[in-house]
């Protein structure tokens, strides 16, 4: 069974240390998932832990 994804369409811009970008972007290559991927995940994550202290 398949997850259904919503449309992904808007932005978020953030302003990162270029070393930082860099160290994230190749860490994410090396582990074979894509920096975009990996703040996604972050994002849900966060949501979904600090709604439910709300919700608490």
């Amino acid at each position: 069974m398949q997850k259904k994804h919503k449309k992904k369409n808007s932005q978020l811009l953030i302003r990162i240390n270029d070393e930082e970008k860099a160290r994230f972007v190749d860490l994410c290559e090396e582990l074979d998932t894509s920096a975009a991927r990996e703040v996604r995940r972050f994002i849900r994550r966060f949501l979904e832990e600090h709604e439910s202290k709300e919700t608490s």
